[in-house]
């Protein structure tokens, strides 16, 4: 058996194959705790039959949206903290100096730099000391942050710094989410915010059921 289902905010939608006809189900979502409704559905479907399951939701995009996303601390390599508020040239009108800033999905006071640096190629050119790691983490730690987003320049080609500074800051209690387990691949602000809007979204989601310092893949 087969089936596809996409729980939102009010409702989850099922549609299944079921003895070769295309059959549909609609449960009310379970705001709190999404999985819920999502196994509710399957096993209404199939009972104790096998079923494929394709699964999506528009739970986390309806957050961002909205703006109820969690308070994301970002942490990347000392001196691009700004990127992910840089972005791209892509603006609603290029030559227009007054056009509106869209809102940064990190406020300046939450982002933060580690003295590190990897090359294009891999190669690890600066490493940060035990000391400069610990100064990150109390910076982190007095932030407010409800997670922390951490993607490195280059750390998809060499993610041993990113993963030691994940290490770290797990022992804040925070949620952390790691770029190269994310998005593990070029262009910076596109790994960043990526990384930034998955952890967001879910600890905004999932609350209490996000901490421990779990790492977010």
């Amino acid at each position: 058996m087969r089936a596809a289902i996409d729980t939102g905010g009010t409702f989850t939608d099922c549609v299944y194959l079921e003895g070769g006809q295309l059959r549909v189900l609609k449960l009310f979502s379970t705001p709190g705790h999404p999985a819920r409704a999502v196994l509710d559905a399957v096993e209404r479907i199939a009972g104790d039959t096998a079923v494929e399951v394709r699964h999506g939701t528009t739970i986390g995009t309806n957050a961002m949206l909205e703006r109820r996303g969690a308070r994301v601390a970002f942490v990347t390599t000392a001196g691009f903290e700004d990127i992910i508020a840089i972005g791209r040239q892509t603006r609603s009108d290029l030559y227009d100096w007054f056009a509106p800033e869209p809102v940064c999905l990190v406020p300046r006071e939450l982002r933060f730099g580690v003295p590190e640096r990897v090359s294009a190629e891999g190669e690890l050119l600066r490493v940060p000391s035990d000391d400069e790691i610990d100064v990150l983490v109390e910076a982190v730690r007095g932030s407010g942050a409800e997670g922390v987003a951490v993607s490195l320049l280059f750390s998809f080609a060499q993610p041993e710094t990113e993963r030691r500074v994940a290490d770290a800051l797990r022992f804040i209690g925070l949620p952390v989410s790691v770029s190269h387990r994310i998005l593990p691949e070029f262009r910076e602000y596109e790994r960043a915010s990526t990384t930034v809007v998955a952890l967001a979204a879910h600890v905004s989601l999932l609350g209490g059921c996000m901490g421990g310092g779990l790492v977010v893949a």
